[in-house]
């Protein structure tokens, strides 16, 4: 019988260490914001459920349905940035526009909002402007210039 059985020895003597070093970085630099994701999820959830958490799902239809529509994109977002951090990451910025459409939203979507209805807007769309620019500004620290 042949001894198949390999010895163990140091990775550094394997022809392609160079290059699986690099790949490995490659794949570690695209979670630099992973603690991310999951705030970002948790903020679609209650974004998505914010209307029957704050009793206006019948005052404001609108603005329910509104609220309903732009949790489920933010989490959606915040599932892809899981999914493929290197490719989705670049929609950052674009959470920073949902962040600041929802602040405004209760005076463009709703009708006569109450102050309730105001604060919690403002409070979804703050956090989901700081977490697309702690996103978007990790991303252009780790993205190279060229």
């Amino acid at each position: 019988m042949a001894n198949v059985s390999h010895g163990r020895s140091d990775i550094t003597s394997h022809p392609d260490v160079s290059e699986m070093r690099e790949r490995y970085a490659r794949m570690l630099g695209g979670r630099d914001v992973a603690l991310v994701d999951g705030p970002v999820f948790l903020l679609g959830l209650y974004c998505a459920a914010s209307p029957w958490i704050v009793h206006y799902a019948a005052s404001q239809p609108a603005l329910m349905t509104h609220n309903l529509i732009m949790g489920i994109a933010i989490g959606l977002l915040a599932l892809g940035f899981t999914r493929a951090p290197e490719r989705m990451y670049g929609l950052s910025w674009a959470m920073c526009a949902m962040g600041v459409w929802m602040i405004i939203a209760p005076w463009i979507v709703g009708s006569g909002p109450d102050a309730g209805v105001i604060i919690n807007n403002i409070v979804i769309g703050g956090l989901a402007l700081c977490l697309g620019l702690l996103c978007a500004m990790t991303t252009a620290r780790r993205t190279p210039m060229t």
